[in-house]
Order: C-alpha cells, then structure tokens, then sequence
C-alpha cells in the first residue's frame, strides 16, 4: 500500500487532472501576448470555461453570457477560478407575482394615506 502525503483542501476539490495542469485556451494567451495591461482595449471572448492565469491580471475582458459581452476586470483575487464565473448566464428578475406585488405594496402605506394620518392628528 502506498502512503500519500495529505493534500489540502483546494488541491482535493480540482476538478481538473493535476498531470493535465489549469486550462487556458490558446488563442487567449496568444491575445495577452500582444497587449500590455495598461490598453484599455477589451479582449472579446467566448472561452467561459479558460482558467484565469497570472498573466491575465489587469486585463480586462469581455466574456460572452450568450447574449452579450460583460466586461470583467481581472485582479489577483480571481486566479484559479473560471472566465464564466464572472458572467452570469441567466437573468434574475424577482419571485412572486400578483401576490407578491400586493404584500410590498401593503408593508409601504401609499402617501395618500399618509397624508390622511397627518391630518388626523393635528
């Protein structure tokens, strides 16, 4: 039996081989390559699922949600997690309905009413 040193929990949840290392795709290090942090030029891409590496940070991307491109700024903070992550996919609006409008419109009293209060007191 072969003993194996204790990894910590980072290293355990990859998802990804440690032999086949993080995922870039190619073309996008190919576009870093040619740029300096300091362009405020926007590297357009579709590649959600790329690692983002230390060479990416400063730069600022446009990753494609499936409708539109949201900008992302890359800081140190973000290395080790995906493009995609910084660009949500589906569009929240807000639960409820019919029922719900008639709860917030009955926790805030219309100023019509407020003024009927004031009145009242005086």
């Amino acid at each position: 039996m072969v003993e194996r040193p204790y990894r910590e929990a980072e290293e355990i949840s990859m998802s990804r081989s440690l032999r086949k290392g993080p995922f870039v795709d190619p073309k996008l290090l190919k576009k870093i390559s040619r740029m300096k942090p300091a362009d405020a030029a926007v590297i357009r891409t579709w590649a959600r699922d790329s690692e983002i590496s230390p060479e990416m940070v400063g730069f600022v991307f446009g990753v494609h949600n499936g409708k539109t491109f949201i900008e992302v700024r890359v800081s140190e903070e973000m290395i080790g997690h995906r493009l995609g992550e910084f660009s949500p996919t589906r569009k929240f609006v807000r639960h409820g309905g019919k029922m719900q409008r008639d709860l917030e419109q009955g926790a805030a009293p219309a100023p019509a009413a407020k003024e009927k209060e004031t009145k009242e007191t005086k």
